[in-house]
């Protein structure tokens, strides 16, 4: 594929196909919620599918730029971003905890997931403004990931409207998703190499801290076995089997 940047029309085709996976691993799990090792498996393959991402495509893309400080300086943000995504999720969720409101709606949950879809978005969108190759991989591995975000969005909801709102969030997800992607991909397309590789170097951070931080630390939560601890590297070696054949 072209090392150069995709249209607009060409991002926001391939950035529908993440935004379909997580309206249908919401409507998916609301009809029937996959057990905890199934959950646990695809969090797994998700993680490696990630790294590969990371390792393969984006730092070296970044290290062959070889601009240090402005590295530097977007890996840093990077990683002040997500610790106070993870400051604001944990502390909506003990205000939560004290009005104690059954409403079946988690609102500490879903606000930190439309923050976190909405980064995914301007995650694909930087990627094909580097490169479609390197798009193209970054949409897989968010495919997945967003995929079992869908289901954990659905598995914490609860009551007699929870397919209804099921539908409702994963839909409003799916539309941050391209707006993300449009937006990253509209206004980076014609970015310097400064601009581009701090954002990439952005990216690179906030996706270590999926991996490491959420992915991986929530696909622990369950006895590991041989089997679920090898899908990491199946969604490893997946991706870049991919990566060698395109």
């Amino acid at each position: 594929m072209s090392a150069q940047p995709l249209s607009l029309a060409g991002v926001m085709m391939f950035a529908a196909v993440p935004a379909v996976a997580v309206v249908l691993g919401g409507v998916v799990a609301a009809v029937r919620t996959p057990g905890p090792k199934v959950q646990s498996a695809v969090q797994h393959i998700a993680a490696g599918v990630l790294f590969a991402a990371l390792a393969t495509e984006l730092l070296p893309d970044v290290i062959h730029r070889r601009l240090p400080w402005v590295t530097l300086g977007g890996f840093a943000l990077g990683v002040v971003a997500m610790l106070l995504l993870k400051a604001l999720a944990k502390r909506l969720e003990e205000r939560e905890e004290k009005t104690a409101t059954p409403s079946g709606l988690p609102t500490s949950l879903l606000l930190a997931s439309a923050l976190d879809i909405a980064l995914d978005g301007l995650l694909i969108g930087v990627s094909f403004a580097a490169g479609e190759r390197q798009g193209l991989l970054i949409t897989i591995a968010m495919t997945l990931e967003v995929l079992f975000l869908g289901v954990a969005t659905a598995a914490a909801m609860r009551g007699p409207r929870a397919g209804r709102l099921v539908l409702a969030t994963t839909i409003t997800f799916a539309v941050l998703l391209t707006a993300g992607a449009g937006i990253g991909a509209y206004f980076l397309a014609a970015a310097s190499p400064i601009v581009l590789d701090g954002v990439l170097s952005f990216g690179v951070a906030a996706l270590l801290y999926l991996v490491t931080e959420e992915l991986l630390t929530e696909a622990h939560e369950v006895d590991e076995t041989p089997v679920l601890t090898s899908m990491f590297f199946v969604g490893f070696l997946a991706l870049l089997m991919i990566e060698m054949m395109v």
